[in-house]
C-alpha cells in the first residue's frame, strides 16, 4: 500500500499504516516515531518547499535516510522477527512507526546524499570525455611584466645598496593566482634590456609605492607609451595600474603634475560607489556577481592606502584625462572628500585602481586589510579579469628567453615580522650578478 503526501499537506495518523515491512539498511530497519510528524517539523517544512514530486511511504521503500535534525530509532534486528513481516510493539509510546522514503536527497544528510551520486565507472556504458580544443585566438601561457619600485620595500632595512629596487610578492601572487607568470621589469636596468623584456610579456602591471619623479617616472612613461603603441599596432596588450601606478598614469596622460591632491585614505578599507552612468560590460567588474557588486558599495571590501588621489573636479576639468579614461567607481576619505577609485580607458585595455585589489588575499601586515570570503573573491575576480585580457595578446615570446627572465630565478625575502608594510618582497640590484 502506498500513501502519497503531496507538497503542502501534512500526513495524518489515519493515513499511516500501523505496521510495515521495512527494507533493511546496513542490516537494520530505520524508523521514525509518528510523534515526530507534525507541520512544524523541519522535514515537513522541507517537503512543503520540495519542488519535484510527491513523496511516498511504502512497504518496499527504495532507500531510507536519517533526517537532518531528527533522531531515528533503530528497530529490533530482523533475525528475531518473522521473515515476511516485522511487527512493531503497538504498546510502545505513540504506537505507530513509519519508514520515511524520499524520492530525492534534498532532505537527507550530506553523507547519505553523496551515496546517491553515480560515478562514471558505475554506469553500464562508457561515455567518452568531451575536451574542447583551445581557442586559437587566445594565448594560454601569458606572461606579465611587473615594474620594480625604488628601494627595498622596507625603508632600507633589507638592503643598503643605493640601486636596490623591489616588487612586493603580493603582486606576483596576484598575477599567478589567475594563471600567468611574471617577468620582473627592473626599473633601473639599461633601456635596451627593459625593451627586450617588454617583448617577452603579454601585459604590464604598475604597482603601488611613493616615487613620482626622476628615473622611475620616466621609465613608467616610456613603458606606458610602448604599451599603447603595441595596442595601436594590433596587439591586445593590457595595462594594470594600482595606487601609485594609477597616480602616475593620471599625471602622464593629463600632462599636469598638479592633477593629484591630498586625501585622508591611509591604511583603511572602503566601499566602492559606482557612478550613475557606469557600464561595467568589458570592464574589471563584468564578472562580479550581482550580490558581490552590491556588497562592494555597502561593505568595506576595497583596501585603500594613499594620501594622494584624483578628485572628480580635477578629472572633469582636464579634457585630456577625461577623454582617455571613463570613471567606474569613487570612494570617500575620512574627511568626506570624494576621490576616483577605478577607471577604464575608453580605447585601450588600460585599467587604473586607486585601491589595492592584491592586498585582500596576499598581505597580512595590517589588521585593517579585509580578509572575508567576499574580499578574497574581489581579489580573485580582479586578477582573473587582468589575465583574461592578457590571454588576448598576440605576442608569442620564445620559451627559452621567457624561462631565463621569469621571477622564479629570484628568491623572495620575508619581512612580515615587523607587522607593517609588505610580508614578502623580491629585491633587485643592478650591481648584483644576474641569477643563473
Amino acid at each position: 500500500m502506498l500513501h502519497n503526501f503531496s507538497r503542502g499537506s501534512c500526513p495524518t495518523e489515519s493515513q499511516l499504516p500501523g505496521s510495515e515491512t521495512l527494507r533493511q539498511v546496513d542490516g537494520h530497519p530505520l524508523m521514525v516515531p509518528v510523534s515526530s510528524i507534525n507541520c512544524s517539523s523541519p522535514w515537513i517544512r522541507k517537503i512543503r518547499d520540495f519542488q519535484a514530486r510527491p513523496f511516498t511511504v511504502s512497504q518496499d521503500p527504495l532507500f531510507i535516510a536519517r533526517l537532518r535534525g531528527l533522531e531515528v530509532t533503530q528497530a529490533p534486528s530482523a533475525t528475531t522477527k518473522n521473515k515476511s513481516q516485522i511487527q512493531m510493539d503497538k504498546h510502545i509510546s505513540n504506537s505507530i512507526w513509519i519508514s520515511i522514503v524520499l524520492a530525492f536527497s534534498v532532505v537527507t544528510s550530506e553523507p547519505t546524499a553523496a551515496k546517491s551520486i553515480r560515478l562514471p565507472s558505475e554506469d553500464n556504458f562508457r561515455v567518452s570525455a568531451s575536451c574542447p580544443a583551445p581557442d586559437p585566438k587566445l594565448y594560454y601561457r601569458p606572461v606579465i611584466g611587473i615594474l620594480s619600485h625604488p628601494g627595498d620595500g622596507a625603508s632600507g632595512r633589507l638592503s643598503n645598496t643605493t640601486d636596490a629596487s623591489c616588487i612586493a610578492a603580493s603582486y606576483i601572487k596576484f598575477v599567478e593566482s589567475a594563471g600567468a607568470r611574471v617577468i620582473p621589469l627592473i626599473y633601473n636596468e639599461p633601456p635596451e634590456i627593459l625593451s627586450e623584456k617588454l617583448n617577452l610579456v603579454n601585459g604590464v602591471l604598475f604597482t603601488g609605492g611613493w616615487a613620482k619623479t626622476g628615473l622611475y617616472y620616466e621609465v613608467v612613461q616610456e613603458i606606458f607609451k610602448k604599451a599603447l603603441e603595441k595596442n595601436d599596432a594590433g596587439d591586445h596588450f593590457p595595462v594594470f595600474a594600482i595606487c601609485l601606478g594609477f597616480e602616475l598614469l593620471s599625471m602622464i596622460i593629463s600632462k599636469d603634475e598638479n592633477i593629484l591632491e591630498s586625501f585622508s585614505a591611509t591604511n583603511q578599507p572602503s566601499t566602492l560607489h559606482f557612478v550613475e552612468d557606469a557600464n561595467i560590460q568589458g570592464t574589471v567588474f563584468q564578472r562580479f556577481s550581482p550580490e558581490l557588486l552590491t556588497k562592494l558599495s555597502r561593505e568595506c571590501l576595497a583596501m585603500q592606502n594613499h594620501h594622494l588621489g584624483v578628485s572628480l573636479k580635477k578629472f572633469e576639468e582636464n579634457s585630456v584625462l577625461s577623454k582617455f579614461f571613463k570613471i567606474l567607481t569613487t570612494s570617500v576619505d575620512e574627511d568626506d572628500k570624494v576621490y576616483i577609485t577605478t577607471v577604464k580607458a575608453k580605447m585601450y585595455p588600460v585599467t587604473g585602481f586607486q585601491w589595492h585589489p592584491e592586498k585582500n588575499a596576499f598581505e597580512w601586515g595590517s589588521s585593517a586589510i579585509p580578509h572575508t570570503e567576499d574580499a578574497i573573491q574581489v581579489t580573485q575576480n580582479v586578477a582573473n579579469y587582468f589575465i583574461s585580457e592578457a590571454r588576448k595578446s598576440v605576442n608569442r615570446p620564445p620559451a627559452r628567453k621567457v624561462l631565463d627572465n621569469l621571477i622564479y630565478n629570484y628568491k623572495p625575502t620575508y619581512c612580515g615580522k615587523s607587522g607593517k608594510g609588505y610580508d614578502e618582497v623580491y629585491i633587485f640590484s643592478t650591481a648584483a650578478e644576474k641569477p643563473s
